[in-house]
């Protein structure tokens, strides 16, 4: 399970990563003008040396640099704990690194020199996926941390009520009786406070199986 991402609607910094420095002061006076606070790194290398991509809600990153390109700075992010949206900057020769960069996870593209209209419509987007990102990664830790806290039984019980089997179908499945099956589903709604197998069920759908148990 990825760590908790917190405060997430209070970060809102973007990342300008490019090797042209009258680029980077472009971005960062368009941005920083339209209320989007900015920190410019010269390099992919200087970036990775702050260590943390999740303290930016969207990375604006060129994909042609000295040393490493931005699609090798991109592959090394995503191997880390959290990756927010990222916003490749091409020239014209570049344009289908970037369409596969996308297909790997990337949110967009754009040829420079960039229209700053649709860059800014594009940035807010991102940012907003990101708070969204970060929203569902916060819920799947609630949710597991809820589920550690069920007993081994109560854990098999429950994953018998996902598949939809009533009481006396999980009793004669675990051999036990059903008014333990009553009990123990008591129990698993008041600890992970729902109220239905139907809440359960939705509580539970957006978080990977392999976390559950973790």
């Amino acid at each position: 399970m990825k760590p908790v991402l917190t405060n997430r609607a209070a970060i809102r910094t973007v990342a300008v990563i490019d090797d042209d420095e009258a680029v980077r002061d472009s971005l960062a006076l368009l941005l920083e003008t339209h209320d989007c606070p900015v920190v410019t790194y010269a390099s992919a290398e200087a970036f990775l040396d702050e260590g943390d991509a999740s303290r930016f809600a969207c990375l604006i990153v060129d994909v042609r640099m000295d040393g490493m390109s931005g699609l090798e700075l991109f592959a090394e992010l995503r191997e880390g704990s959290y990756l927010p949206p990222v916003i490749f900057l091409t020239g014209h020769g570049d344009v289908p690194m970037a369409v596969n960069a996308l297909k790997d996870g990337a949110s967009d593209f754009m040829e420079k020199p960039c229209d700053q209209d649709l860059l800014l419509t594009r940035v807010q987007a991102c940012l907003s996926e990101d708070q969204q990102r970060r929203g569902n990664a916060q819920h799947q830790q609630k949710v597991v941390e809820l589920l550690a806290d069920l007993t081994p039984r109560e854990r098999e019980v429950l994953q018998e009520i996902l598949l939809g089997k009533l009481n006396k179908q999980i009793a004669d499945r675990l051999d036990i009786s059903t008014k333990t099956v009553e009990v123990h589903r008591a129990r698993i709604f008041t600890k992970m406070h729902v109220h239905s197998a139907m809440e359960l069920a939705a509580m539970l759908k957006e978080v990977p199986t392999s976390d559950w148990f973790s």
